[in-house]
């Protein structure tokens, strides 16, 4: 149990960048799409009304200062501008399925982010691969817990 617990430590302390990212738009996002309402060749938007220019820099940029603050600039700033890069994707991705803005694509939503936070950052600072077997199963559950509660407080249209 020793050992999960300092696996669990190591994982979180490690993407806390990418998780903070990830909120940030939430609380700072709005403003001008990250799309500028531009359409793909299917007709349908990029991104989408939810991701903005404003959300994704105050994602990278709160993600950086908790890295900054860890004492990881550089791991900081490539683990939260991949965690709005993955999170842009996933709604890249919901739009040619034809989802609507919020709605659930559980691994686009749950994962991406973290995906491309660890694809990004892994030559600055590659971890082991018990790490991100632990990141993939508990980010999940996190990601629900954090919308719910987000839901709650009136800060996102949908809690799921």
């Amino acid at each position: 149990m020793h050992d999960l617990g300092l696996l669990a430590l190591r994982s979180i302390w490690y993407v806390l960048p990418s998780y903070f990212a990830n909120m940030a738009p939430v609380l700072l996002g709005g403003g001008r799409p990250l799309d500028m309402n531009m359409k793909f060749i299917d007709g349908e938007r990029l991104l989408g009304e939810h991701k903005t220019i404003r959300g994704f820099l105050s994602g990278v940029l709160v993600g950086t200062i908790v890295g900054c603050v860890q004492g990881r600039p550089l791991s900081g700033f490539l683990l939260s501008f991949g965690a709005m890069v993955g999170d842009a994707f996933g709604s890249f991705i919901k739009r040619r399925l034809k989802l609507r803005p919020g709605a659930s694509a559980p691994l686009l939503d749950q994962e991406g982010f973290l995906v491309f936070s660890i694809v990004f950052s892994w030559w600055a600072e590659p971890i082991s691969l018990d790490m991100v077997t632990f990141l993939l199963i508990t980010t999940p559950i996190l990601h629900k817990v954090t919308n719910i509660v987000a839901y709650r407080l009136g800060l996102k249209e949908v809690g799921h």
